[in-house]
């Protein structure tokens, strides 16, 4: 067994949460409207779902990373709860 796995998995503030999970709690905190604004990615201004966004973000590492930093930026502030 690999201890030194095991505690940086449990150091990754983002173990444990989907991408489907982010794009979720983001939108409840914030709307599509807002989240546009704030990481400016076409998949968030026009037409946006949770499905679109998905396809969008798990081909475009750039993206996702926004969106990732976004989340942790959004929890850090207490605008996201981790549950």
């Amino acid at each position: 067994m690999d201890n030194n796995n095991d505690s940086l998995k449990n150091n990754d503030p983002l173990h444990g949460i989907t991408l489907e999970m982010m794009v979720t709690r983001l939108v409840e905190a914030y709307g599509w409207d807002e989240l546009g604004r704030k990481i400016r990615v076409n998949c968030f201004n026009y037409d946006a779902s949770v499905k679109s966004s998905l396809t969008f973000l798990r081909r475009t590492p750039w993206a996702r990373e926004k969106v990732e930093q976004y989340y942790l930026y959004s929890v850090r502030k207490k605008r996201i709860t981790i549950q």
